[in-house]
């Protein structure tokens, strides 16, 4: 059973750590609403209690000798994960609320995720959303995101993920490229071909390409060099390019479902995946936390439901 002397200290611990990050007793006392009387009783009742200093005080500030720092540091997670605990269960007992900021690709969120949001939000009255579009892939926390919908096929692992749906990627093109270019039959073909593709970091750009039937083991794999008069980095923009007749282009199946359905374009090579050019999974991603604000589990539960059967094409 622990010392029921130093079970009484806990608060002291917590005002010295709360003192440390104030820098001084009328700032640390104001924060907690006590008076800086009780400030400095606790803080002696807890340095008699150590048998050290834990506070070098001059005229102007305090501040944390070694043995106060040290208290502070091994404890400030426990500390942590108590506010946190707290926090958790009081939200068991109000209604989701708060502001989640969302970052989301441009083409995704415009196509698929901003149509789903009014019911959501009709549905949670208390939830505020700032959703920022943008295919630059953000550092979450020194941006401010609580939450990014990403399209990939690893997710960071310094962060927690939720794997939305599986995505695929499809060739296509529209019927006036095919009537005056013909239908490419192999995906060697391709190199005589416009292509449209998006930019990478590599100077000759490639689509690689594999067997999805029954085939030879020579034959289940190709990587062809493609070349055409586009290149942009927003699969939307693409899409759009492919409809005017552009060429032939990959698109990830959330950007070329309706134009497949309305027969605007034609899938090509349907026996053959391209690998590589995009993500395979759609996920809801945030930095690691051991508490994680019901506003954001009840709009992942939303975004997993809404998504759950994919983008068939």
């Amino acid at each position: 059973m622990k010392n029921k002397k130093i079970e009484s200290l806990w608060s002291h611990v917590h005002w010295l750590a709360v003192l440390a990050q104030r820098g001084s007793f009328t700032s640390a006392a104001a924060y907690l609403n006590v008076s800086k009387a009780a400030m400095s009783q606790r803080i002696a009742e807890l340095e008699h209690a150590a048998g050290v200093p834990l506070v070098q005080r001059t005229t102007r500030s305090v501040r944390l000798t070694e043995a106060g720092q040290q208290l502070t540091e091994s404890t400030r997670h426990a500390f942590e994960q108590i506010a946190d605990s707290f926090e958790a269960v009081r939200e068991l007992a109000t209604t989701p609320q708060g502001t989640v900021r969302l970052s989301a690709p441009v083409a995704l969120a415009r196509q698929q995720l901003v149509p789903h949001l009014p019911l959501f939000l009709q549905d949670n009255p208390q939830i505020r959303i700032e959703l920022d579009l943008s295919d630059h892939l953000s550092s979450l926390p020194g941006e401010g995101f609580d939450l990014a919908i990403r399209h990939t096929s690893v997710p960071p692992a310094t962060h927690v993920a939720w794997a939305l749906c599986e995505t695929r990627s499809v060739l296509v093109a529209s019927q006036t490229y095919l009537d005056r270019r013909g239908a490419p039959e192999h995906p060697s073909a391709l190199a005589d071909h416009a292509c449209l593709h998006y930019p990478r970091r590599q100077s000759n750009t490639v689509w690689t390409f594999a067997a999805m039937g029954k085939k030879p083991a020579s034959d289940r794999r190709h990587v062809v060099p493609v070349r055409g008069p586009f290149a942009v980095n927003n699969s939307e923009s693409l899409r759009e390019a492919a409809l005017a007749g552009l060429g032939i282009t990959v698109l990830p199946d959330f950007s070329a479902q309706q134009a497949l359905s309305r027969g605007d374009l034609v899938r090509l090579l349907p026996d053959w995946n391209p690998v590589g050019v995009f993500g395979d999974t759609l996920y809801a991603i945030r930095p690691y936390a051991t508490h994680v604000p019901r506003a954001i589990q009840v709009l992942v539960g939303y975004l997993r439901d809404v998504f759950k059967g994919g983008f068939p094409v």
